[in-house]
């Protein structure tokens, strides 16, 4: 059973930057997996931010590429989202998630089975 656990989510001022991390465990391999960054502002749907794939392809969502970079550590089991020039809406909860599907790209919260509990991103203004 795979479990991944976020943190690093803080309050930030607007242009700041922040680094979340996503610590993975379990009996799988974290080297095979996809792990995507999503978040979801209060009121709002879960959002597709970034996806690094187990061959470090990468993908953003528009909203956010240029600013954030996500980026892997298989020696450690571990994935980051850095996040520079954060706006306030960026506000918002951040979940790590891992996926086995061999589709591409893996942008849907559907196509991840392995969620971790999130983490608190606030931007002030």
């Amino acid at each position: 059973q795979v479990q991944l656990v976020e943190s690093g989510g803080e309050l930030v001022q607007a242009g700041g930057s922040l680094t979340l991390a996503c610590a993975f465990s379990g009996y799988t391999t974290f080297s095979s997996s996809t792990m995507g960054w999503f978040r979801q502002a209060p009121g709002k749907e879960r959002e597709f931010v970034a996806t690094i794939y187990w061959n470090n392809a990468v993908y953003y969502s528009n909203s956010v590429k240029g600013r954030f970079a996500i980026s892997r550590d298989n020696g450690k089991n571990m994935a980051y989202l850095q996040m520079n020039s954060l706006k306030p809406e960026d506000t918002a909860v951040y979940y790590c998630a891992a996926s086995y599907n061999q589709n591409y790209p893996l942008v849907d919260r559907y196509d991840y089975s392995v969620w971790g509990q999130g983490t608190q991103v606030t931007v002030s203004s």
